[in-house]
């Protein structure tokens, strides 16, 4: 958070509502609840509340309904005990960040196997070309061969200058244009 007072409201927003649930509620649908992240805007006006359920779907909708109905309550308690000129209205989000971590997890140990199981094929496989298809540093002797083999091309370059489009030196024209 850019605001340094926001973050400490939202902490502890967070550890009132967290203790005042472990206290319990008297609503039977709430399940086994954990506050995992408190955020509180810059004016102090709102806090979303995100929570984890564990349980199943049900469990889950149940509890949703019973923080919902109990949030004026836990409002007036954070009033209370929060000590600001205005209390901020609560917001209860369910946190879908262990959801995803699972997911994520899930999808790290499917790549793992798939890693494995390309090991495995690549134990006893040859290569499809040569065994290093890259190009390795030259000997000296082989870079002074290359040397003497350009030196060789630019002079035929040089002749080939001299000629014109049909093949003809400037020698040949000259006589050409004297027969003429």
């Amino acid at each position: 958070m850019s605001n340094p007072r926001a973050g400490k409201v939202a902490e502890r927003i967070h550890q009132i509502i967290a203790r005042r649930l472990d206290k319990g509620l008297r609503d039977p649908r709430l399940g086994f609840v954990t506050i995992t992240e408190v955020r509180v805007t810059g004016d102090l006006q709102n806090a979303s509340v995100f929570y984890t359920v564990y349980g199943d779907a049900t469990t889950q909708s149940e509890t949703a309904a019973a923080l919902k109905a109990a949030t004026g309550m836990l409002r007036s308690e954070v009033g209370k005990q929060l000590g600001t000129r205005l209390t901020p209205t609560l917001e209860f989000l369910h946190d879908e960040l262990p959801a995803s971590a699972d997911h994520m997890n899930e999808l790290l140990a499917e790549a793992k196997r798939r890693d494995d199981a390309a090991r495995e094929l690549a134990v006893g496989a040859n290569y499809a070309g040569e065994a290093d298809p890259y190009e390795k540093p030259r000997s000296e002797a082989e870079a002074a061969e290359d040397d003497l083999d350009d030196d060789a091309d630019d002079e035929l370059d040089d002749d080939f200058d001299e000629e014109d489009e049909d093949g003809l030196d400037e020698e040949d024209l000259e006589e050409d244009e004297e027969r003429a």
